[in-house]
């Protein structure tokens, strides 16, 4: 375990209203459409696990293996994407959907209608302090939808890309192979979003409270996997 040690800035444990969790990063090669996702967790992942450990992935490398990220110089925004991504909030720490290609890549997932009908939503309930309507009507894991940043692992800053396909899926899959639950994640500095689980009895609170500092480093630091372990 002298191997896994903390990202640079964070803690290796934390403590949570269900006790102490050590986060143990591993690093991995850099993920391709050309991967077997649950052949990466078998051959990272799986030498470390103990018996009552978790495995947290990041959806970013789910997705990529599924061939669900696309060079930007390959997506064509529509004129409804450009128009729509002019009302997008933008924020320091994500594209999301505040791109023509990220927006792009959301009208061929949820299709047109249903994208303008969660905007017509969170307009109109905005107004009333209510938040993340347009992700609620919209559906379809468009929140992990995100795009090109400069501080993004090469060739992924030059990317847009989907949020994994069918993810609790994966995520059963991936358990039954590694023999420990399987928790497939979105962590950023906004938040925590668990998009699947290998079981439905797994807390998604809890989830958020263990990587709610975003241990996960998906740059330089290459550790997209994080074997999380219970230590009181």
């Amino acid at each position: 375990m002298n191997d896994l040690t903390p990202n640079a800035g964070k803690k290796l444990t934390i403590e949570t209203l269900q006790g102490s969790y050590a986060r143990l990063p591993v690093k991995t090669h850099t993920i391709t459409a050309d991967d077997d996702i649950i052949a990466v967790a078998k051959k990272y992942a799986a030498p470390y696990l103990q018996a009552g450990d978790q495995l947290f992935m990041s959806e970013r490398i789910v997705a990529i293996s599924q061939g669900r990220a696309y060079p930007i110089k390959d997506i064509h925004p529509s004129w409804l994407a450009k128009l729509l991504v002019r009302f997008v909030h933008k924020s320091p720490y994500g594209i999301g959907l505040g791109s023509p290609w990220t927006m792009e890549l959301a009208l061929c997932e949820a299709g047109a209608p249903r994208m303008l009908l969660a905007a017509a939503a969170s307009a109109l309930t905005k107004p009333f302090g209510m938040r993340g309507i347009f992700y609620k009507v919209v559906g379809n894991n468009i929140n992990a939808i995100d795009g090109p940043c400069s501080y993004t692992l090469p060739p992924y800053n030059e990317y847009a890309k989907l949020g994994p396909a069918k993810p609790d899926k994966v995520a059963r899959e991936i358990s039954a192979t590694i023999g420990c639950p399987v928790v497939i994640i979105d962590a950023n500095d906004l938040g925590v979003v668990v998009l699947g689980k290998s079981d439905a009895s797994i807390s998604s609170a809890l989830c958020g409270e263990i990587f709610k500092d975003n241990p996960l480093g998906q740059s330089t630091e290459q550790t997209p996997l994080c074997i999380v372990r219970k230590t009181s």
